[in-house]
């Protein structure tokens, strides 16, 4: 198993899923550009000016996780174009077009970004493709023709649950798509990847859904001079994710150098803290964490051994577990007091205080004790008997590792490392 990092430029995701994401998206796009080129584009004013929208929304994409890329602004004018339906658009578009200017719009979107080097992804942007062309569908086949903001409530009651649906149908079937990408990637279970989806749905997503149903009653209604006016909060929006992203990225470097400081005082191998946390991650997608636990659980094993930059003098080879245990827990408490300081890290500090109690004697009486103690202390455990300059296989740790099953390992932790290792984990 490898360890996924964050690439600049073209990220093709190397893995089944996203190949057959991308080979729809690319069919869909070639079906719906031929279609469109024989019927005809109808209202060009419109489409252009989605278009564009679509393609500046691709053009400012960013991160506000690990995960995958945000296009808040083309997604929001993507889903606003294949719901128009009023007065002042003469010609609903179809299917079709509606994939057909999608598509062409992200190509044009993401080219400068190509160019200039900067990250995207195209699996993320063919499941926006393919969200918007569900979206599409369910609107035309459920929204009669002669149905259009008239001014009365037949109407526009209609429309408005219309649209809801046909929203609601593109955000679930990307969060369905979503999760069996996770599923497949990081081997977390269906049930956990598609709540973990739905949350990031519920959070962002629908506030572009509802964006886009707005753009679209009021470019129905009041025409071309609805999008500006509409998309402005929307961009204010964008401002304030970009500046919280940017604070993460400074938040997790922040963590990443305060872990490298054990390794240069000579208190952990080099690497070990990012293997430790690697590993720790991989057990919290195997039993199915939450994001938010997900990230505290990261950064506790990062931190694990900040504490023993107390102690009088390095391990070994960082090898903690040649200490004796009250030198362990002393290290933990210290590591613990350390991190709390900073102010905004309690959770990562309860983890770190409890990651070398014995199981028997801590979570298994204590429902209190976080289950991330138990994936860092066995992670530990298992780094450094597998670790750089080691010298024992996989097999070999686990043998050892069970041995202290009940007693001093958390029995589900150990479990999950199991399966991970079976599936092939290396450092």
């Amino acid at each position: 198993m490898t360890i996924s990092t964050e690439t600049e430029g073209l990220d093709l995701r190397r893995s089944g899923s996203g190949m057959v994401i991308l080979l729809a998206g690319a069919v869909l796009s070639l079906a719906a550009l031929v279609m469109t080129a024989h019927r005809g584009v109808t209202a060009w004013p419109v489409a252009l000016t989605f278009g564009a929208l679509i393609a500046v929304g691709e053009m400012v994409q960013f991160r506000v996780d690990r995960s995958r890329n945000r296009a808040p602004i083309a997604t929001s004018a993507a889903l606003g174009y294949c719901l128009l339906r009023g007065p002042e658009v003469p010609v609903a578009p179809e299917v079709a077009q509606v994939v057909a200017v999608v598509a062409v719009s992200t190509a044009v979107g993401v080219l400068p970004r190509i160019i200039a080097g900067l990250w995207w992804d195209a699996v993320v942007s063919c499941r926006r493709l393919l969200s918007v062309g569900a979206a599409a569908v369910v609107f035309a086949a459920i929204a009669p023709h002669d149905l259009s903001w008239n001014g009365s409530a037949g109407h526009a009651l209609p429309l408005g649950g219309t649209m809801l649906l046909a929203v609601c149908s593109a955000a679930t079937l990307d969060a369905i798509v979503g999760a069996g990408q996770a599923t497949e990637r990081h081997n977390k279970p269906f049930p956990a990847a598609l709540r973990d989806e739905l949350g990031v749905t519920a959070r962002i997503g629908m506030a572009m859904a509802i964006t886009g149903m707005l753009l679209a009653a009021g470019t129905s209604i009041a025409g071309l001079w609805a999008p500006p006016l509409v998309l402005v909060p929307l961009l204010v929006t964008q401002f304030a994710f970009r500046r919280y992203s940017s604070a993460q990225r400074t938040y997790r470097t922040t963590v990443r150098s305060m872990a490298r400081s054990t390794e240069i005082a000579g208190f952990s191998s080099p690497g070990q803290n990012a293997r430790t946390a690697a590993l720790a991650v991989a057990v919290g997608n195997d039993l199915g964490l939450t994001p938010a636990r997900m990230e505290a659980l990261e950064y506790a094993a990062l931190l694990s051994g900040v504490g023993q930059l107390a102690l009088a003098d390095p391990s070994p080879g960082g090898a903690s577990l040649l200490r004796t245990r009250a030198e362990r827990q002393r290290a933990a408490e210290i590591g613990a007091a350390v991190i709390e300081r900073s102010g905004v890290l309690d959770h990562v500090a309860e983890i770190v205080r409890h990651s070398n109690d014995p199981y028997r004697q801590g979570r298994a009486n204590n429902a209190d004790i976080p289950l991330e103690s138990g994936i860092v202390n066995v992670a530990l455990a298992y780094e450094q008997l597998v670790g750089e300059g080691s010298g024992q296989s996989p097999e070999k740790a686990m043998e050892s590792i069970g041995l202290g099953i009940g007693a001093e390992y958390d029995p589900v932790v150990v479990e999950s490392l199991r399966r991970i290792v079976g599936r092939g984990f290396r450092f």
